[in-house]
């Protein structure tokens, strides 16, 4: 049986979608962007700073499910300008382990909810 996952350390779904849904042992997330969840403004300074948002709002959602990122089997990124993808890979690189990172790709896309520049859903296990 699934089980909704929900915390208000990451932003709150905004439409007919939950922040995760555990089932099982393994947890889908649906995308994150850089929404400060205290305040509910954008965090788009600049892409260093939109891909932590977004990733301390992952780990919110990550821990809500008693998991952390070693706990990621697989990511998604999509991102509006792939001339960001350094960027963007620096931060998020420095949440996981190099040796043990998970599975990945990374699609460039017309447009993202509220013209943001990166977006991240992720899938993991707890064993």
């Amino acid at each position: 049986m699934k089980k909704i996952i929900f915390t208000d350390k990451a932003p709150a779904p905004i439409g007919p979608y939950n922040q995760a849904v555990l089932l099982g042992n393994t947890l889908y997330t649906s995308g994150q962007i850089a929404i400060n969840p205290s305040s509910g403004e954008l965090v788009v300074t600049d892409i260093e700073t939109e891909t932590k948002q977004v990733m301390e709002n992952m780990k919110a959602v990550l821990e809500a499910a008693e998991m952390t990122f070693d706990h990621v089997i697989k990511t998604s990124i999509f991102i509006s300008d792939m001339n960001d993808f350094g960027k963007i890979n620096g931060v998020y690189g420095s949440y996981f382990d190099e040796k043990t990172a998970p599975a990945r790709e990374t699609v460039q896309v017309a447009c993202l909810p509220k013209n943001v520049n990166v977006e991240i859903s992720m899938i993991a296990i707890k064993d």
